[in-house]
């Protein structure tokens, strides 16, 4: 009964690991000529939106082996640094496949765009290194049981997840702008940088269920479900800037989700 989280976080590992399958298995055609408007049509791989959703399910075992070690009791050190390893692959490696590809896209709809240089591509190898460094920071922190120093990762994972969904369902028709090169870089630049702060985050946990004990969770929550139905795939990155705005309010706050140290008590 003690290894059932570990194996949940082993299936956290291996819905990454597919979904890193999905997301590098496109087709050799990025773009096709339309001779009507005569530009070049970026070619959407669809087995890039099931590697997403595959991230969405890494998340979802990934709440519940935590879920289930409190439940049975079975937390422990081993499994804090399994979960991370785990993580560092599920929303650091293939969330960077998928800015990559996505970068190829965008750079493939320009003229010899296909002969793009790698050095072109190499900042989506950013996001992964931002991960594991910030996996890491939490693995050996102290202070961070009731709010997060930092975006936590898997946050930042989903974010980018969403960027294939959001294309392929064309989401509030604004699917050409998750394949524009600069907004990609803008992307990586702002979740690394968010991950790697030590600014405070909320953890989203509940010590009780008062209102006052968690204000600024449940206006999270409250907002969020309004914003699901309504924006669909494009509700993920809407709702985290909502997190993030939040959590920047909360800072200032004095109620009890959001008391904790000011400073980090570790050097990384």
């Amino acid at each position: 009964m003690k290894q059932i989280p570990n194996l949940f976080t082993l299936l956290n590992l291996i819905f990454g690991c597919i979904a890193i399958v999905f997301i590098l298995q496109t087709s050799q055609s990025l773009v096709i000529y339309n001779e009507t408007l005569h530009t070049y049509d970026p070619l959407f791989p669809e087995k890039m939106g099931w590697g997403a959703l595959f991230i969405f399910f890494a998340a979802i075992v990934d709440f519940l082996d935590g879920f289930l070690a409190r439940l049975l009791k079975a937390e422990s050190k081993m499994g804090k640094q399994l979960d991370s390893l785990s993580d560092v692959v599920s929303f650091g490696v293939a969330p960077g496949m998928i800015l990559y590809q996505l970068l190829r896209l965008g750079f493939a709809r320009e003229e010899n765009g296909l002969d793009v240089s790698f050095m072109a591509l190499l900042p989506a190898f950013v996001f992964p290194a931002a991960v594991a460094w910030r996996l890491a920071k939490f693995n050996i922190s102290s202070d961070q049981s009731h709010h997060f120093r930092g975006v936590p990762s898997p946050a930042a994972g989903l974010v980018v997840a969403s960027f294939p969904l959001i294309i392929w369902y064309q989401s509030m028709n604004v699917q050409r702008y998750f394949i524009e090169v600069w907004i990609l870089y803008g992307v990586i630049a702002i979740l690394s940088y968010l991950m790697l702060s030590n600014r405070r985050f909320l953890a989203m946990k509940f010590r009780s269920l008062a209102w006052k004990d968690n204000m600024w969770t449940y206006l999270l929550l409250l907002v969020s479900a309004a914003l699901i139905p309504i924006l669909g795939w494009l509700s993920v990155p809407a709702i985290f800037v909502l997190y993030v705005l939040i959590s920047f309010l909360a800072k200032g706050s004095d109620t009890p989700e959001n008391r904790g140290p000011e400073t980090l008590d570790v050097t990384v």
